[in-house]
């Protein structure tokens, strides 16, 4: 062998191998999608978060003359009929908005993981009587029953945050529970099993966090869903008066239109470049944590 191969070899006995943080980071890396969609979600979060700092007008302060177009005051993006800055709407109800996806999306993952869960572990009547509550919550039109969840507890952001959780989480309860049929009898499993271990710790301990790549994929995908469904809501007039998000813009916005496209598009553009943005980071976890895709 030649000094060179020697010390390629030397070197590739050396050379630590990569953990599973690290192999999925350089997966996630090379998806040149996966990474535009991340720098554009953390560039909203960044400006959404310290925009306020350095704009200080807020956004439902009066600072000019109702409809006035983008680019004919100081005001960058115009304002709406009320004489309110948009530019300032933009940043403080991205905020607003964000909070409300990520709330609804955590409450989501809770339920369909811990029904799912527990239907796919257990199987028998525990499985039938779950899966015919998730088919019952399937059936019925989200965004009618958050309509009504709303309108009986109030438009606070709380309510609208829990009104889209409990109608958002059945796609999640299926995916949990098909993963855990897949690996509830997996040789590790049983080991559990066979050394007594109780089913609170295997179905938490053991299963599910072999059952988190595609969950967690799902739970950044209900993020950019619930943005969605609170801009639905809002266009419909259900959102918080208290405060400012992108649909409440849409919302108040929208019966002119015709003549000031703005307050409308803006607040719209913002919505789009989010779930965008939250879609490509989706789909690159997806390919990263899913090894039967990592290749393609």
């Amino acid at each position: 062998m030649t000094d060179s191969s020697i010390n390629e070899f030397n070197a590739s006995q050396t050379e630590k191998p990569s953990s599973p943080a690290q192999q999925t980071w350089k997966m996630f890396r090379s998806n040149h999608a996966a990474m535009a969609g991340l720098v554009l979600l953390f560039c909203i979060l960044l400006i959404s978060l310290l925009g306020p700092v350095f704009y200080s007008v807020g956004p439902t302060e009066m600072v000019w003359m109702p409809l006035t177009p983008p680019g004919a005051s100081e005001y960058l993006l115009g304002t709406d009929y009320l004489g309110r800055d948009i530019f300032a709407g933009l940043i403080n109800g991205g905020r607003i908005t964000i909070t409300i996806g990520a709330s609804a999306a955590i409450l989501t993952v809770v339920i369909g993981v811990t029904i799912g869960a527990l239907a796919g572990y257990y199987g028998g009547w525990v499985d039938n009587l779950l899966m015919r509550v998730t088919e019952f919550f399937q059936v019925l039109p989200n965004l009618l029953l958050a309509m009504v969840v709303v309108m009986l507890f109030s438009a606070t952001l709380t309510n609208i945050a829990i009104a889209i959780g409990i109608v958002s989480w059945t796609s999640t309860a299926r995916l949990t529970r098909a993963e855990f049929l897949r690996l509830r009898n997996m040789d590790y499993v049983r080991a559990e099993k066979s050394i007594g271990a109780k089913n609170r710790r295997i179905i938490w301990s053991v299963i599910l966090p072999n059952a988190a790549p595609p969950l967690i994929v799902s739970a950044a995908l209900s993020i950019g869903t619930a943005i969605l469904f609170e801009a639905g809501l809002a266009f419909l007039g259900l959102s918080d008066p208290n405060n400012m998000s992108w649909g409440r813009m849409i919302g108040d916005n929208r019966p002119y239109i015709l003549d000031s496209w703005w307050g409308v598009t803006f607040p719209g553009i913002a919505i789009f470049l989010t779930v965008l943005a939250i879609s490509l980071v989706g789909d690159g976890l997806n390919d990263a944590l899913n090894p039967k895709l990592r290749k393609r």
